[in-house]
Formats: C-alpha cells, sequence, structure tokens
C-alpha cells in the first residue's frame, strides 16, 4: 500500500478543520499537521482548549469566534468575510470548529463565500458530534435488533424555531440525535409523542461527551425532560432518541463526571 505523504498548509489557503467531539485524542492526523503550520486560526467555543495548548504554534494568531446561544463572538456574515480577507493577506488560516464542518458546522456556509472570493481551501473532516458522543456513552447508532436507520437533526433552527419533519422523526426502528436540543427538550419530547412514538420509548441525553465532564442522563420521552433538569446539565449536549438507548448501561464503558 502506497502511504501519500500530506502537503503542507499553503499561504492565501483556508482549511476548514474539523476537531472532533472534543477529546483531544480523536483529532486527525491531518488535522495535527496543519495545526502545526497554520499562520491564524479561528476557533469555535466548542474546541477543546488542550488542542490549541498541545499542537498550534506558540506564535500563531488565535481569534475566537465561538457561538453560544443568544451570543455570537462574530455573526456568520462577518465570519465568513473575515476568512477572505485573512487569506488575501498571504496568511495559512486555519478554521477550527468543533465536531466536523459539514455537520451542523455552517462549514458549507463559509466555503461558498470563499469559492466566490476565489480562495483556495481544503476540508478536513473531524469526528461528529452523534458518533463520537454516542460511542463514548455505551449507545450504538444502529444495531440490528433495534435501529436500521440513524437520523441527524439540529433542535435550533435558523429562523430560532423548532419546525421540525416531526412525522419523519416518530418512526421506530430507527435512531433519532438531535444536535443543540438541551434548552427545547420539552417540546422535542412532547412532539414526538404527538407524532406517534410512546412515551416509554427510549432517550437519552449526553453532557459535553468525550470529555472528563461527560455526563448521560437516559430516561423516556416522557421522563427524560425532568431527569435533565434535576441533573442541572449545562450544554454542549446531544440527544439520542430509540430503542439503543437501552444497552447504555450494558455497554457504557467511558468514566463519567458526578
Amino acid at each position: 500500500m502506497t502511504v501519500r505523504t500530506a502537503l503542507p498548509a499553503r499561504p492565501g489557503t483556508v482549511y476548514l478543520i474539523g476537531a472532533g467531539p472534543g477529546d483531544p485524542s480523536l483529532l486527525t492526523l491531518r488535522a495535527a499537521q496543519l495545526l502545526g503550520e497554520a499562520d491564524v486560526i479561528v476557533y469555535d467555543n466548542l474546541v477543546s482548549t488542550e488542542i490549541l495548548a498541545m499542537l498550534a504554534r506558540p506564535d500563531v494568531e488565535k481569534i475566537y469566534a465561538g457561538k453560544e446561544r443568544g451570543k455570537h463572538a462574530l455573526p456568520q456574515e462577518e465570519l465568513n468575510v473575515l476568512l477572505v480577507r485573512l487569506a488575501q493577506q498571504s496568511k495559512r488560516v486555519l478554521r477550527l470548529k468543533g465536531g466536523d464542518p459539514y455537520t451542523f458546522g455552517r462549514g458549507g456556509e463559509e466555503v461558498e463565500t470563499l469559492v466566490e472570493h476565489g480562495i483556495p481551501f481544503e476540508v478536513v473532516p473531524g469526528i461528529t458530534a452523534a458518533a463520537g458522543v454516542a460511542a463514548y456513552a455505551g449507545i450504538p447508532l444502529t444495531h440490528r435488533n433495534y435501529a436500521q436507520a440513524c437520523v441527524f437533526v439540529t433542535g435550533h433552527l435558523k429562523d430560532g424555531t423548532m419546525n421540525l419533519d416531526w412525522p419523519g422523526l416518530a418512526r421506530r426502528r430507527q435512531t433519532v440525535v438531535i444536535y443543540m436540543g438541551l434548552h427545547g427538550l420539552p417540546v422535542l419530547c412532547e412532539k414526538l409523542i404527538e407524532h406517534g412514538l410512546p412515551p416509554e420509548w427510549p432517550a437519552a441525553i449526553v453532557q459535553q461527551g468525550t470529555t472528563p465532564r461527560q455526563r448521560t442522563v437516559t430516561g423516556t420521552l416522557a421522563t427524560l425532560p425532568g431527569l435533565a433538569a434535576a441533573a442541572h446539565l449545562q450544554a454542549p449536549t446531544l440527544i439520542i432518541v430509540g430503542e439503543v438507548v437501552k444497552l447504555h448501561d450494558k455497554l457504557n464503558w467511558h468514566p463519567e463526571a458526578h
């Protein structure tokens, strides 16, 4: 087998890189290489601080562009223009995102702007939260006995609503993974029950998965909102709905915070 040598970072290029769900050891080799070669790193709120401390150059310029509920360091449109401007200064620009850039990471919007301005770019995939967090919580996303499909959705749409495809989500023999759904959890569970899933349908919510602060709360659509509120969970969280949640107690392996 021939192993291709990865090209070094090029001046005037933007690299959209997935930092994974939190555990620094889940970063890809390509991402680690580029982190050490960047002139400027534009990073999100969900990026592990350990990743920057371990792999970024000491003299690298760091620009925080995090987005938290109701608080954006940079509006998306300004962020898109910033990436263009930095690349036009012949800098090696690393756009570092939690999870995967193309899975609820707005990477597509940023790349569209780069293309419109003729800026070279490369996308480095990362382990998306659904895959990483579910694995660390002992919940397979698919299982021959329980789920033959898996659906990823966001609990926070661009217009601020939760106007999701409820009939499509409220189906048996599939797993539904909801990103950014902590504050909408009661509505989410209510709507899934309203559209056909039983109140006793298994559901889980995982706080800060793959990190030392991981906590997993399991229950049902009827009980999970109350259990999550009692646990005082903090974002980021991931919600998993489906019969695969029943495997958590049996397959859980990662130590959790208390």
